[in-house]
C-alpha cells in the first residue's frame, strides 16, 4: 500500500478566525497573541544522469508547513514558536528519495516525511535575543551554515543561541549546537558544536564579517568577509571578498583525531544597471594539505546555492580541490519578475583529471498575478562532464504560497 502522510494543509482552514488563549487556573494567559503562518509549496522535479545505469527520476512533491507564534505567560520579553512540516509525494515516487529503496531511478532528495522543524523559546532583553530549541540558522550567504531551504524538508538545528545588537552597526552571534536534522529522513545527528559570528557595518559600502565555526569532529573554519553595496546613479554594484581557513577540529565528539587543513577564497562582483543583472564570481575550495582524500568541506551549508544547481559536487570533499569560475546575466523588473542565466567552469587544483566540466543554469521567477503571496518559478540546470563523470540535466516547476494571520 502506498503511504501518504497526513498533510497540515487543512489546519489553517480549521483554525481560521479562531482566537486562542490558554489560561492557567489563576487567570493569567499561558499563551496569548497567537498568530499563525504557513506555506504550501508544490513542485515537480526531473533529474536525468546520463549513462549511470538508472532511469530518470520524476518527483511531484508538496511541502506543507504551519507555524504558531505566541507570547508566554503575558511576559512581553518571552515568546515561543512551533512549526511542523510535512513532505508528501502522494504515492508518485518514481525517483530515488534516499529513503524509498528505488535505486533504479536517479536521486531526488525529497523523501516523504513529517517532523517538527522548529520549536523554540525566545527571551529578549533590549537588543539582545536568547533563543533555545530547534530553530533555523542561516549565516551570511549560507556557504557554511544554512537551512538548505531549496529542498522540500529543510535542515534545522537544536541549539542555544545569543544574538546581540546593543552596539550600533555591530551584530554578534554565539550558538551552541547540540543536534541537527538534515533534509533526509534520518534521526537527529548529535553534536557538540560552537558557532561564533560577528558583523560590523562600517558604512553602506563596507561591512566586515568574521566567524569561527567549530564543528565537532569535522573541522574548525574561521574566516573574514568584506561585503558592500555601491549606488552610482543608474548602476548599483555589490561585492564580496572572502577568505577562510579550515583546520583540525578542536571539539571532538564521538569521532576522534579528524584531520582537516585547507583554504577557501570567494570573490564576487555583481551589477544592476536599470534592471539588467550581470556578475562574475570565482570560488576556490582548496585541497587539504597532507591528505589524499579530503579538501575544504562545508557539510552544513545550503550547498544547492553553490557550484551549480545540478548539485554535482554536493557529496564531494574536494580531494583534488575545486575551483568554480562563473558569470551570470539576467534581467529584473516590477511585474516582469526575474530571469537569470549562469555559466560555470569547474576545475580541479591537483591531479590528472583537472577538467571537472561545465554547467549552464537558468531560472525565471515571478509573483502570480491576482493571488497575494503566490509565486512561481521555472528552473533548469545542465551539467557537462569533463575528464570524468556523467552529464546531468535537472528541471523544476514550482509554486509557493505563503500565508500569515495578523
Amino acid at each position: 500500500m502506498k503511504k501518504v502522510l497526513l498533510s497540515v494543509a487543512a489546519v489553517p482552514f480549521l483554525l481560521g478566525g479562531l482566537s486562542i488563549d490558554v489560561q492557567a487556573e489563576d487567570g493569567f494567559n499561558i499563551l496569548s497573541d497567537v498568530k499563525f503562518s504557513g506555506e504550501i509549496r508544490p513542485r515537480y522535479e526531473y533529474v536525468d544522469i546520463k549513462n549511470n545505469g538508472a532511469d530518470a527520476g520524476n518527483a511531484f512533491t508538496t511541502r506543507t508547513s504551519l507555524g504558531v507564534n505566541a507570547n508566554l505567560f503575558e511576559i512581553n520579553a518571552l515568546s515561543t514558536y512551533l512549526e511542523v512540516t510535512s513532505v508528501n509525494n502522494f504515492g508518485y515516487d518514481n525517483y530515488n528519495s534516499t529513503a524509498n529503496s528505488k535505486t533504479q531511478y536517479d536521486t531526488i532528495v525529497d523523501p516523504q516525511q513529517a517532523r517538527v522543524t522548529q520549536a523554540y523559546v525566545d527571551y529578549s532583553i533590549k537588543k539582545t535575543l536568547i533563543r533555545a530549541g530547534r530553530q533555523d540558522v542561516n549565516l551570511d550567504n549560507q556557504r557554511f551554515i544554512g537551512t538548505v531551504n531549496w529542498r522540500q524538508m529543510k535542515q534545522t538545528y537544536d541549539a542555544v543561541a545569543v544574538v546581540d545588537n546593543s552596539v550600533e552597526n555591530l551584530s554578534l552571534l554565539g550558538a551552541y549546537v547540540y543536534g541537527y536534522q538534515t533534509v533526509k529522513d534520518l534521526p537527529t545527528t548529535d553534536t557538540a558544536s560552537v558557532l561564533l559570528h560577528a558583523s560590523y557595518k562600517v558604512k553602506e559600502e563596507l561591512t566586515v564579517t568574521a566567524y569561527d565555526y567549530m564543528l565537532a569532529s569535522i573541522s574548525d573554519t574561521y574566516g573574514i568577509a568584506l561585503t558592500g553595496k555601491i549606488d552610482a546613479d543608474k548602476v548599483k554594484l555589490d561585492y564580496r571578498a572572502e577568505f577562510a581557513k579550515q583546520s583540525d577540529p578542536t571539539l571532538e565528539y564521538q569521532v576522534k583525531n579528524v584531520k582537516a587543513d585547507a583554504q577557501y577564497y570567494n570573490l564576487d562582483l555583481g551589477a544592476n544597471i536599470s534592471g539588467i543583472l550581470a556578475g562574475v564570481n570565482y570560488e576556490s575550495l582548496g585541497k587539504a594539505e597532507g591528505s589524499a582524500t579530503k579538501g575544504f568541506y562545508t557539510p552544513l551549508a545550503t550547498l544547492h546555492a553553490f557550484n551549480g544547481w545540478a548539485d554535482v559536487f554536493l557529496a564531494s570533499t574536494n580531494a583534488s580541490g575545486l575551483t568554480d569560475a562563473n558569470v551570470r546575466l539576467g534581467y529584473t523588473a516590477k511585474g516582469f519578475g526575474k530571469i537569470l542565466g549562469v555559466y560555470h567552469k569547474f576545475d580541479a587544483q591537483t591531479g590528472t583529471n583537472k577538467d571537472l566540466g561545465s554547467e549552464l543554469d537558468a531560472i525565471y521567477s515571478n509573483a502570480i498575478p491576482g493571488v497575494n503571496n503566490l509565486s512561481g518559478l521555472v528552473k533548469y540546470a545542465s551539467y557537462s562532464k569533463g575528464d570524468a563523470g556523467n552529464d546531468k540535466s535537472v528541471a523544476w516547476l514550482m509554486l509557493d504560497y505563503k500565508f500569515a494571520t495578523k
